[in-house]
Order: structure tokens, then C-alpha cells, then sequence
């Protein structure tokens, strides 16, 4: 029997799962009970590899599974299978039809298979997701309290302030000891920290957000933080590159360490300065060394050791 591509469609109850080339359809519940099912039907096939869209929380459940089981999957972009449907000619759009069009889309693209998340990674990625809306609703707290006349909802106000103050504390904390309680993440946390610029809370985005940080050469490493510059030209038109796609959560990350290691890495500094003195905008020159701090973290991680004056 060849091998077979499964594509998942997930929604918040059901999961639609199709094979190629054979495109036999089953549907499963998306709870505990389905994906022990699912994964029982996928060990009677040769499967090379599973593909699914993610979905926010729909999928991380289904994800887990399939990690425990060693299941080999990959987690794609919706906007990039949507316009490989519409490339294909594939308009119309029901969970049958995408969970076909994912499995079709992984047999022919090989989509590269994501590392299965350990427990404390997937505990890490739902604190930072939190800790990111605390941080929005401050943002809106603190744009609300500079219009706000009514005595009463100032008070209200700055409590809340102060709430979301603490409660950022407390997940700070939280993603601290658990990163410490775990050998493998300390010790990649250590190497990240000594890379002038990261902070404690930039490394933990870092690990959380990218876990094959290590794993890949330096093309690969800018490409999925969405920095690696695209090239745009047709014919004799020579258009500005720009960065695009990526982790968008690991770049913004990136921002600020980016602005501090101008300042205190003298390498960074050089590099920083070089690019300014020949005439290319800020914007520019700080992707750069937000460019290259991933990948200098990269390349330490796959080394094993700590930064020094000549690893940049």
C-alpha cells in the first residue's frame, strides 16, 4: 500500500479527515474520545504525513495527541492552504472539501513537520497568550483613563491598572519556575540569556515560540520569524524588499532587544551604525539585527554553548 497524506479540517466539535491519493473521508468528535479514535484508524495506514490548519484553540488538543503518539504532522498557515486551493481551481469551501484539499496540498508541497510541543511548552504558549491580552486591555485602560472626567470611573480605572499589574507579575513568575523546573528548557533559557539584549521574558518567547530554534540553518531561522527580506522585481522594475509571513508574535518580541542590543552590544552596534552611515532607513537596519539575533540564538542553540564577543 503507497503512502497516504491525511488532511484535518477542525472545527470547534467535529473533525472532517480525508486521505490522498485514496480521498476516502471519515469524520471524528473533536474531544478526547475522537482523537484516541482517529489515531487508532491512522495506525492501519502508511501515513507520511498529517495536515492541518491552525486554528487557535480548536487544534491544540488534536496537536497534543498527535505528539503523543509520534504521529508525524504539519500545522499550516490558513491564508497559504486557501491560496492553494484557489490555485488548484478548488472554489467551493465545506469541511470535506478542505480536509481534501489540505491532505492534496501536503502530498505535493511537503510541508516541513512541526516538533511535537512538550507539556510544559504548550502550558508556556496559553500564558503568554493570556499575558498578551492583559496587556492589551492595559493599553485600552490606560487610552480610556485620559478621557475619563467621572471621579468614580478614574478610581475604577487605576484599580484596574493595578490588577492587570498584578496579575502580569504573576504570569512573569509563573513562566519563570516553570522553565526552570524543566533541565532541557533551563538550560536552552541560560544560553538565550547570554546573548546581550535578550531579557528573561524574550527568551521565554523565544523557547515558547519557536521550539526548533537549533534545528535549522540561518535562511530558515529569518524566514519563519518573518524576517527574512523578499525580493520584489519584474522585468526592469526593482521594487523595496520587505518582510512578510513569519511568527508574528516572536518578531514583535524581537523589537525591543533589538533596540537594546544597538545600544549595549557593541558588535550589534557596528552593524547597526554600518547600515545607517550607507544610507539605509532605521526600520531597516533594525530588522537586520533583529534578524540577526534569531539567528545568532539559533546557531548557539544548535551549538550547545553561550554567546561570546565571537559568536556574533
Amino acid at each position: 500500500m503507497a503512502d497516504v497524506t491525511i488532511g484535518i479540517d477542525i472545527s470547534k466539535a467535529l473533525l472532517d479527515v480525508a486521505a490522498y491519493p485514496e480521498r476516502a473521508v471519515k469524520q471524528f468528535t473533536n474531544t478526547s474520545k475522537g482523537h484516541s479514535k482517529l489515531i487508532t484508524w491512522l495506525a492501519t495506514l502508511p501515513v507520511k504525513l498529517i495536515v492541518f490548519e491552525a486554528t487557535g484553540a480548536y487544534h491544540r488538543n488534536l496537536e497534543r495527541a498527535l505528539g503523543a503518539h509520534g504521529a508525524p504532522f504539519a500545522k499550516v498557515n490558513p491564508r497559504q492552504a486557501r491560496r492553494f486551493a484557489e490555485a488548484t481551481g478548488t472554489l467551493a469551501k465545506t469541511d470535506r472539501v478542505d480536509a481534501l484539499m489540505l491532505a492534496r496540498f501536503g502530498a505535493l508541497l511537503e510541508p516541513p513537520r512541526n516538533p511535537g510541543k512538550s507539556q510544559t511548552l504548550e502550558e508556556l504558549a496559553e500564558l503568554l497568550l493570556a499575558r498578551r491580552g492583559l496587556v492589551k486591555d492595559r493599553t485600552a485602560a490606560k487610552n480610556r483613563q485620559h478621557t475619563l472626567r467621572s471621579p468614580l470611573l478614574r478610581r475604577q480605572t487605576q484599580q484596574r491598572l493595578k490588577h492587570i499589574k498584578t496579575q502580569i507579575k504573576a504570569i512573569d513568575a509563573y513562566c519563570t519556575a516553570l522553565v526552570q523546573g524543566d533541565a532541557v528548557l533551563q538550560e536552552r533559557c541560560t544560553i538565550l540569556l547570554s546573548i546581550p539584549g535578550l531579557g528573561a521574558l524574550t527568551a521565554i518567547i523565544i523557547l515558547s515560540e519557536m521550539p526548533e530554534l537549533g534545528s535549522m540553518d540561518k535562511r530558515q531561522t529569518a524566514a519563519l520569524a518573518g524576517l527574512a527580506p523578499i525580493t520584489r522585481q519584474s522585468g526592469h522594475w526593482k521594487g523595496k524588499s520587505c518582510i512578510r509571513g513569519g511568527r508574528a508574535n516572536l518578531r514583535q518580541a524581537l523589537y525591543m532587544p533589538a533596540l537594546v542590543a544597538i545600544r549595549f552590544n557593541a558588535q550589534m552596534a557596528a552593524k547597526y551604525q554600518a547600515m545607517i552611515k550607507a544610507g539605509k532607513p532605521a526600520k531597516v537596519a533594525i530588522t537586520t539585527i533583529m534578524r540577526k539575533l534569531i539567528i545568532t540564538a539559533n546557531a548557539l542553540l544548535r551549538d550547545g554553548r553561550k554567546w561570546s564577543k565571537i559568536s556574533a
